[in-house]
This record gives structure tokens, C-alpha cells and sequence, in this order.
């Protein structure tokens, strides 16, 4: 906290008792009231319009926080923001933990700066404890070249206990970030599950990075994941693992062979590299580029992105109506009430929530009729 009387600056306008000192506005005290103003969400549009990264992440805050105040104004940038969203090629890159996904993200990111050049955004879900809900947030000190790149913007958030490990607001920020002018979107899920799923929906390419000799290839690939997958790539294919490499990528196509067509009419294709050393980098981009040219000829690359949008639009409003029972006053109290006849054996689960939710429905005919 700021004290007046320990600032050296502050002390050079020295105040006299019984002196009238002379109208001078200090400079620092005029910083800080400058860095405490807060900024309007028309202010917030004109700085993402114009590439502001400290505007964009403020912005990126504001959708990320559950404080109820700041929902409407969040909403109000987003929408102001979205005539300009669009115009990028979203990559989701998910993985087990250890396959090197940051590691591989600072190649590939890298890659594509020096190589095809625009801005890249790279959004990276970090998971998060559900008994303090803090998180490690440590991918971007694994992204060294591309934390410092001027083109660059990495943004890490922890998954704040939302399901399946995905940012509950990683979609706006893809919004955000594409009307800031980044043209490449990576979205790093934690790879442990439904995380990836989510992930699916709001990107266009969806990238698997496997290690060999982990089993997978044995116990059926991870079904669920494979056939979201399109594109599977096996890291750390150098030295003396790229035979184990090479082999675990002659099976994982094997399994592919299983999988029904996808619905873009894409067959996945699997590919080696090695993150660390930078190997095999250029053949991943140009399949990523190649299935883009490839959907985007055939009409899917639209279809998606509007399914997407269809998606979140009802996820928006399952996630609406949860927020609205859980804030309500009535309902809180109520909670409390059923949830210890529960533990109590007095009723069962299902005929609590039957209760809570009716006291619910009712409450909103009462305020309806009212209105």
C-alpha cells in the first residue's frame, strides 16, 4: 500500500503548516491514479482493435472472472469484438502429461512466427487444485523462445474446477485474441480426459501428441480421443527412441484404419518429431495447412465453425440457468435444508432436487407474474 509520507517524490512537495504551497500536481501520484482507473468497454474494444497485449489481457480477466459484476460488461466487449473474431486458424493441442506438449508448442509456434509469419496467441489450460483451486501455471516458462517473441501471446488459466480441465471462458478469449489481430490460435488442453472433448468444439484442427512405448497402442488408443484426433504426432523421435517412434506410428495408423470416417471426409495422418531438437516441425504444418485447404474446399470448415457456435450458444445457457439457481437467496438457504435430510436418510436425492428445483420454477411464475 502507497504511504505518502515514506515516498521520496512525495516528500519533495514538503507541506508547511500555515504555508500555502503552490499548485503542483506529482507527477507519481498522477501515475497511479492513472494506472488505478479503471477502463470502460468501449475503451477495452478500441485497445484489443488496436493489438494492446496489456488491454487484451486485462480483457481476457475480465471474461475469466466469476464476480457476477463484471459478467455484463464482459459480454459487452465480447459482442463489440466479435464483427472482427474469425479470420484465424484454431489449433487445439492436447496430450498426456510429460508428452512435451509446451515444449512443442514453442517449436511449432516458432515455426509458424518465422515461416508464415502473423501473430500467434497460445492458450494454455493449466489444471487446478480442487482444495485451494491455485495452479502451477508453469507452460509458459517451458515456451523460453516464444514467451519473449514480439508476436507473440501466451496466456496460462487455471481450469477453476470446470469440467474436464477447459477454461470456462476459453472461447471469448479465442474472440479477444482474433479481434487483437492474432491470425494463429493454440488452445493446450491437460490432456486427462473430457478437457478434450470441450476443446474439440472451438477449434479447427485438433492435434494428438503421443510418446511411444506408453501402452496406448496396445489398449484399444484411447478411443474417444482418437476419433476426435486430426492429426496424431509422436514426440521425442531422435536418438535412440526413433525406431520405438516409427514403430508406435505404424500402429497407431493401423488403429486409425478401425475408426469410422470422420465427417470432414479427412483420414488422420500420423507423423514423428522431436519437440526438443526441432525435427519433422515442417511436415506437421503442412498437414495442419493441408487439411485446412482440404475442408475448407469442401464446405466443412464453415459447417464446423457454425456447429461450434450452436454448441456454445446452448452451453451458454445450461451454464446461465446453473448460475442462476445456485446465486439465488431462496435457494441457498433451501440447500442447506435438503442437503441434511439427505444425509439424514429422511428423503432421497432425487426427491430433494425435485423439491429445490419446483421451489425454483415457482419463484420465477411469482417474479414473472409480478412483472
Amino acid at each position: 500500500m502507497f504511504h505518502p509520507e515514506n515516498d521520496k517524490e512525495y516528500k519533495g512537495l514538503a507541506v508547511n503548516s500555515g504555508v500555502e504551497q503552490p499548485s503542483i500536481i506529482n507527477p507519481y501520484l498522477q501515475r497511479r491514479r492513472f494506472a488505478r482507473r479503471e477502463l470502460s468497454a468501449a475503451e477495452m474494444v478500441e485497445g484489443i482493435l488496436k493489438g494492446d497485449v496489456t488491454i487484451l489481457s486485462q480483457a481476457v480477466t475480465l471474461v475469466e472472472s466469476v464476480n457476477p459484476d463484471h459478467f455484463a460488461k464482459a459480454q459487452e466487449v465480447i459482442e463489440k469484438c466479435l464483427p472482427y473474431s474469425g479470420n484465424s486458424i484454431r489449433i487445439g493441442i492436447s496430450g498426456v502429461p510429460g508428452a512435451g506438449k509446451s515444449t512443442s508448442i514453442d517449436a511449432f509456434g516458432m515455426h509458424l512466427l518465422e515461416q508464415h509469419g502473423g501473430k500467434l496467441a497460445v492458450l494454455a489450460i493449466d489444471p487446478s487444485s480442487e482444495r485451494s483451486k491455485g495452479s502451477i501455471l508453469g507452460d509458459k516458462t517451458r515456451m523460453e523462445k516464444l514467451s519473449v517473441h514480439p508476436d507473440s501471446f501466451i496466456r496460462p488459466s487455471p481450469t477453476a474446477g470446470s469440467l474436464g480441465g477447459v477454461a470456462r471462458k476459453t472461447r471469448e478469449s479465442i474472440i479477444l485474441c482474433e479481434a487483437a489481430g492474432f491470425d494463429k490460435i493454440f488452445v493446450e488442453t491437460v490432456g486427462v480426459g473430457q478437457s478434450e472433448t470441450a476443446c474439440h468444439s472451438m477449434v479447427d484442427f485438433f492435434l494428438l501428441i503421443q510418446l511411444a512405448g506408453t501402452g496406448d497402442e496396445l489398449q484399444g488408443i484411447k478411443r474417444g480421443i482418437m476419433e476426435i484426433s486430426d492429426g496424431i504426432v509422436i514426440n521425442k523421435c531422435d536418438g535412440n527412441n526413433v525406431e520405438k517412434s516409427e514403430l508406435a506410428a505404424t500402429n497407431f495408423r493401423n488403429a486409425l484404419h478401425f475408426f469410422p470416417k470422420s465427417d470432414s471426409g479427412w483420414q488422420p495422418k500420423v507423423l514423428c518429431y522431436s519437440g526438443f531438437y526441432g525435427i519433422g516441425i515442417k511436415e506437421i504444418w503442412d498437414m495442419v495447412y493441408e487439411y485446412v485447404d482440404f475442408v475448407k474446399a469442401n464446405g466443412y470448415f464453415y459447417y464446423r465453425r457454425n456447429e461450434q457456435s450452436k454448441y456454445w450458444m446452448y452451453e451458454t445457457i445450461n451454464e446461465t440457468l446453473r448460475s442462476s439457481f445456485y446465486n439465488d437467496t431462496d435457494i441457498k438457504a433451501a440447500l442447506q435444508t435438503e442437503e441434511q435430510a439427505v444425509l439424514s436418510g429422511q428423503v432421497t436425492s432425487f426427491k430433494a432436487a425435485g423439491t429445490l428445483l419446483s421451489q425454483y420454477f415457482e419463484k420465477l411464475k411469482e417474479v414473472n407474474g409480478q412483472r
